[in-house]
């Protein structure tokens, strides 16, 4: 592994491809739009970005992002490869970011440019020390060592009173829901406080494990501003929570990090406004890339969206963006993924046949909610779903005996 940093772009240009490489790997380290006097060659040898490889893709048919130069009959699509010396600014996930995106986006010579991937060097790995629990680290929180690990988010959204919640969450547990969830939008509202909340809710759970010997991972949403990151954690645990939740996206890679330094809990990483650097394939940040610093940053578990959902991606790149996360990266960075978005039971033998694992937290939301018989019966029929499908019985063999899983079929649909 080089002691540098690999990134790989994928861009058009009206410019020749090899020049518009040569203008990023400029703009990006020691070069400007012009030779400037203190440019010398002596200090472009230890700090000029390098050209690795510009190789030429088919064109993609898109008009070219506004500002553009050049004649838009004369773009070309292009792979170009970058590597970056890691002395201009060292283990930094923030500093590591301005050098291989910063004015990126921006660039006239460049009508789109997406980065696409992301090599590191193990200084990364010495400075970052990344998840605390990963997926190991929950199996054993949650009690379940084996199979897939079956979730919710608490639904409405927002708006249900203290009393509301603990009610929903002690049918959850009853049911034996592995993980519930504050939903990304319940934040620290005023109508019920983020105390307020970790109070009804570590009580409700209390009462579960008094029940059942056994409670779900409760995932509080402490997403705030950098100051509060901390003393959210520090409630949440002397409350007796197991699980924080963080929009990454929103306190920032180093929110991130300052909060992995410092839990004592896993750290339940949300994508949300992820579209905003992805969705146009034209522009912004590829979720391999994305994943890997929020992993070097400490999250455990992370959003990877599931098939057959409510967003912009398609199967495939879910099953990517699975992969990516599961894929070893810096000799470990061990984390969770999870499959969010309109799932339901039917979406089951599809998951586990496409993914073939069960190291996965699947989170149903309206699929549970919106059950016919209730939440309870939404996460019976999700368990029974997933242990057909691991074991190899069709689904609907399985939903004859289950009379839940049945209506949740009649109500939701299959794959």
């Amino acid at each position: 592994m080089s002691d540098d940093v690999t990134a790989v772009y994928e861009i058009e240009s009206a410019v020749p491809l090899e020049r518009a490489a040569e203008v990023i790997a400029g703009e990006q380290s020691c070069g400007t739009f012009v030779r400037v006097a203190r440019e010398s060659d002596e200090l472009r040898a230890r700090h000029a970005a390098q050209v690795v490889a510009v190789d030429e893709l088919p064109p993609s048919g898109r008009p070219p992002l506004p500002g553009m130069t050049g004649d838009p009959c004369d773009v070309r699509r292009g792979r170009v490869t970058v590597r970056f010396p890691l002395a201009n600014f060292g283990p930094s996930i923030p500093n590591l970011l301005a050098a291989v995106a910063g004015n990126l986006f921006e660039l006239r010579d460049v009508g789109a440019l997406r980065l696409v991937d992301l090599e590191l060097p193990a200084a990364f790995a010495e400075r970052y020390p990344g998840p605390r629990f990963g997926v190991a680290g929950t199996r054993r929180l949650l009690d379940r060592p084996d199979g897939p690990m079956i979730g919710t988010i608490v639904k409405p959204s927002i708006g249900l009173s203290g009393a509301e919640l603990a009610q929903l969450v002690i049918e959850l547990g009853d049911a034996g829901i592995d993980l519930i969830k504050d939903d990304e939008l319940q934040g620290n509202p005023p109508g019920l406080p983020l105390r307020e909340r970790v109070r009804v809710v570590t009580e409700a759970l209390k009462e579960v494990a008094d029940r059942n010997g056994r409670q779900p991972m409760y995932a509080f949403n402490i997403t705030d501003d950098i100051d509060r990151l901390e003393p959210n954690h520090d409630l949440v645990l002397a409350a007796g929570g197991t699980c924080v939740m963080v929009c990454v996206n929103l306190v920032g890679l180093a929110g991130l990090e300052y909060l992995s330094r410092r839990t004592q809990l896993p750290i339940h990483g949300h994508r949300a406004m992820y579209g905003a650097y992805a969705r146009s394939p034209q522009l912004g940040i590829d979720f391999r890339v994305w994943q890997k610093l929020a992993r070097i940053a400490g999250a455990d578990h992370l959003h990877t969206n599931g098939f057959a959902n409510k967003f912009y991606e398609t199967d495939d790149e879910v099953l990517a963006s699975i992969a990516a996360v599961r894929a070893p990266l810096l000799g470990g960075y061990e984390a969770l993924p999870v499959l969010s978005s309109a799932q339901t039971p039917g979406l089951a033998h599809t998951t586990y046949a496409r993914t073939r694992s069960t190291d996965l937290l699947v989170l149903s939301g309206g699929g549970i909610h919106g059950h016919p018989q209730g939440s309870a019966a939404g996460v019976l029929a999700m368990r029974e779903a997933w242990e057909a499908a691991t074991s190899g019985e069709p689904l609907d063999q399985r939903a004859a005996a289950v009379p839940a899983l049945a209506a949740a079929l009649h109500t939701f649909g299959r794959a």
